[in-house]
């Protein structure tokens, strides 16, 4: 299972629409990039309590990416194809 068919499956199992969920990739030599777009009223499920939820699907990812020797990011992107929360990324790694 590559890291977009793991972030699809666990996205799909989490939301009410799982037909609204989109998962892009890009990926170089030494990155893989991952954004993730669900229905709006999916986002709180996406994102969870606290953004633990939103935190273990960037945990797994990144740990899928480093099997690979790769390193990974995973964006939330909004229903306009934006990053759902400018500083998620900054937020994250504090």
């Amino acid at each position: 299972m590559n890291i977009q068919e793991l972030v699809e499956y666990i996205a799909r199992s989490l939301v009410d629409d799982p037909n609204q969920v989109v998962v892009k990739t890009n990926e170089n030599a030494h990155t893989v990039n991952v954004e993730l777009q669900v229905a709006p009223e999916d986002m709180g499920r996406i994102i969870g309590k606290g953004g633990r939820v939103v935190n273990s699907l960037r945990t797994l990812v990144r740990i899928a990416a480093v099997r690979q020797g790769k390193r990974a990011t995973l964006e939330i992107l909004d229903a306009n194809g934006n990053v759902s929360h400018p500083n998620a990324e900054a937020l994250h790694h504090a």
